[in-house]
């Protein structure tokens, strides 16, 4: 099979991130430094760049570049809901429990999802979201300081994360991974399970028009927590 242009310059770059050589957070070449290695168009390589964006292999961030993901999975139908809502919508109590909230330094790979310079600083906030009284959600978000500055002013005990975000920054795109963990002591204590108890963690990362707002972990017990969708697909 005769790979395209574009195909080459992907298959280049999965060359390199499976042998090692370019391991996840790693900077790869712009679409510029490809172009001219490959010689090849700025828009075949960007191409290229973006399919592998879109494939949850790459992450790209406006003004600092292209980075090899950590999170594997992009570009999930999933619906973007409040908490609150849902346990509303179930006819039960939401309630929460804000157990941080304040400015931390950010490591390298939420620097990359972000946007920002590594060792910058993002805000940060722990709760635990209850069902009727019981531990459903632990959340665990770092926020973008320069587009929601009013963040560490906010009550997390009255109004959920999203809820407020929805309102000063409107999400325009998420992206999501999800995986089976076993969470560790401390977040266990937090959801009153046991730590051999596997649990569901959503990895969401949102974009506001102004650029990236919010990197999420949402821990739930597996035996409280399900996800679910429905897909629409065109047959035109």
């Amino acid at each position: 099979m005769v790979l395209t242009k574009f195909g080459i310059i992907k298959q280049f770059i999965l060359n390199k991130i499976e042998s090692g050589i370019w391991p996840q957070n790693a900077k790869v070449p712009s679409e510029n430094e490809l172009a001219e290695q490959f010689n090849v168009s700025r828009m075949t390589a960007r191409r290229a760049l973006q399919e592998l964006t879109e494939q949850g292999i790459l992450v790209r961030t406006q003004g600092a570049g292209t980075f090899v993901a950590t999170f594997k999975s992009q570009s999930s139908l999933l619906e973007i809901n409040n908490i609150a809502d849902e346990i509303s919508a179930r006819g039960h109590h939401h309630s929460a429990k804000q157990l941080i909230l304040n400015a931390v330094t950010v490591d390298d790979e939420i620097a990359i999802l972000l946007g920002c310079p590594s060792g910058s600083q993002s805000f940060y906030s722990e709760i635990l979201h209850l069902e009727n009284d019981i531990p459903i959600q632990f959340e665990q978000r770092y926020v973008n300081d320069k587009l929601v500055p009013t963040y560490l002013a906010q009550n997390f005990n009255e109004i959920t994360p999203h809820e407020f975000l929805s309102a000063v920054a409107p999400l325009t795109e998420a992206s999501h991974e999800i995986e089976a963990v076993l969470a560790p002591v401390e977040l266990c204590r937090h959801l009153a399970i046991e730590t051999h108890q596997p649990c569901l963690q959503v990895k969401r990362r949102t974009w506001a028009k102004q650029g990236v707002v919010s990197v999420t972990i949402l821990t739930s017990p597996g035996n409280k927590h399900r996800l679910g969708g429905h897909i629409v697909v065109s047959t035109n």
